[in-house]
């Protein structure tokens, strides 16, 4: 029997059940229908288990490596791997469970298997009746909804010829699952997933090299972070391999070991490690969800929306890493609220994109928003620049972590913030700041004479904020 809903979402990861909350908050009949576990990649193989192997990683090679300096002896430093794991699984599963609840609590009917969009039907004169092949195995759900959400997110990409074979070739998906490290691994991508868990293994002991096509690492980022993170990366003892074209035709397996020749500045390099993993991006899960049956139109990959997340069919929108854009669960979570406001009639704006904060969650940690320097130029924007070193804030340096800096850019005839960029201890905490100053429209001026407290790591934000008029009191 074909169940009524004012809205069916294809998908339960972050922007999916965000958008469902928020849908039932605002009494509309709400289902979400997923093929595997609420929460999505962010929850199950994503941000949060990611995040928590990144902080075992910091505890271990902070103990083992820093805790003297404190005046701490801890004697010899061993590491559990096995309990590092049931850790990271702990907490998925607790968050896991806090999810399930808020779905009961909003009478938010689950609906667990693939769901699919048909077109025209008995149903419905549009297409948008969404078929469910139940994960159970029982008969397909019919459900009939006024409006649908397509939020079924994006997989690992890896690159062509190069296959995934769970073992020797890795995505970050099986990385998680490690039952034990390996003594090497080979990182193809210098990108921000690829910097995270580089700086993870090698804080966990493993030897680390990363490849990276373009000519420095982090290249969506500012050159200046780029720099900086290159610098005390490999400082700590992580290889890079910039300006590499990876050759997957070369790619052996042979006595446990796997190895791989890249194209590095006209010559051909090889690299043998016991693991490689491959760190290219994400692709959109638009297949199998039954996009052929509508007018939706996929260009490279990604569905089209408009400014209000919806597709070329008006009642079905969607959100998150299948439009493409900024793949950031933050931003799919904004993107679903704003889908189910502009479905129930309320007025809202997109958020801007220089107004999203970007997080780097590698030891160091790196956080930005707004416009790099070189797009600031690229655009044509006079602008001026102030720069603080973490090295002359009093609290960096009782934290016992005073490596990297805050960047500002200004626009240098309106004065108007232009983009924040920070590497250093704490910047992802740090970085909302900033992120608040651009919406508000706020000057360094505005951020300077904000008073941060003493002693905090926030002192930086203000000095960096006096640095771009040549004021900064600490330098």
């Amino acid at each position: 029997m074909a169940k009524d809903y004012d809205v069916v979402i294809l998908g339960g990861g972050t922007g999916g059940y965000v958008a469902a909350i928020r849908a039932a908050k605002l009494g509309l009949k709400t289902a979400v229908v997923e093929k595997g576990k609420l929460g999505g990649t962010c929850l199950h193989k994503g941000c949060i288990p990611s995040k928590a192997l990144l902080r075992s990683a910091e505890v271990f090679a902070t103990t083992k490596n820093h805790a003297s300096s404190f005046g701490v002896n801890t004697g010899e430093v061993t590491l559990d791997f096995s309990r590092v794991q049931d850790r990271k699984d702990s907490i998925v599963a607790q968050l896991h469970q806090g999810v399930q609840a808020l779905m009961k609590k909003g009478k938010i009917d689950v609906y667990e298997g693939i769901g699919r969009i048909l077109g025209p039907s008995i149903f419905s004169p549009m297409p948008g009746t969404i078929s469910v092949e139940l994960a159970s195995g029982e008969e397909n759900e019919m459900l009939i909804p006024q409006n649908v959400i397509v939020a079924t997110g994006s997989r690992p990409r890896t690159l062509p010829g190069l296959t995934i074979d769970g073992e020797f070739v890795i995505t970050s998906d099986e990385a998680l699952s490690l039952k034990e490290l390996p003594a090497s691994i080979l990182i193809v991508g210098g990108g921000v997933i690829g910097i995270e868990w580089a700086s993870m293994l090698n804080d966990f002991g493993v030897e680390v090299t990363v490849i990276e096509y373009a000519d420095h690492i982090l290249p969506t980022e500012d050159l200046d972070i780029s720099k900086e993170m290159k610098k005390l990366l490999e400082n700590k003892g992580i290889k890079f391999v910039t300006s590499a074209k990876v050759l997957a035709e070369t790619l052996s397996i042979a006595n446990n070991k796997v190895s791989i020749e890249a194209e590095v500045l006209g010559e051909n390099q090889n690299y043998i490690a016991d693991k490689i993993l491959v760190s290219v991006g994400r692709q959109a899960n638009v297949e199998g969800i039954g996009l052929e049956n509508t007018d939706i139109v996929v260009e490279n990959g990604f569905i089209q929306t408009n400014n209000h997340f919806q597709t070329k069919e008006s009642h079905i929108y969607a959100i998150g890493d299948v439009i493409g854009g900024l793949q950031l669960a933050h931003v799919a979570s904004h993107e679903g609220i704003h889908a189910i406001e502009h479905i129930a009639g309320i007025a809202t704006e997109k958020v801007d994109d220089n107004w999203i904060s970007r997080c780097i969650y590698s030891s160091p940690e790196a956080a930005s928003v707004g416009l790099t320097e070189e797009q600031a130029k690229k655009e044509g924007i006079p602008i001026k620049v102030g720069k603080f070193p973490f090295k002359a804030i009093g609290k960096a340096l009782v934290y016992g972590e005073s490596d990297g800096f805050v960047k500002m850019i200004a626009n240098s005839e309106t004065n108007d913030l232009v983009g924040v960029h920070m590497i250093g201890p704490h910047v992802t905490d740090m970085i909302a700041e900033a992120g608040l100053a651009m919406v508000l429209d706020a000057t360094p001026w505005e951020i300077a004479h904000s008073v941060h407290p003493h002693p905090t790591l926030s002192e930086v934000l203000g000095e960096a904020a006096l640095a771009v008029d040549g004021n900064a009191i600490h330098m």
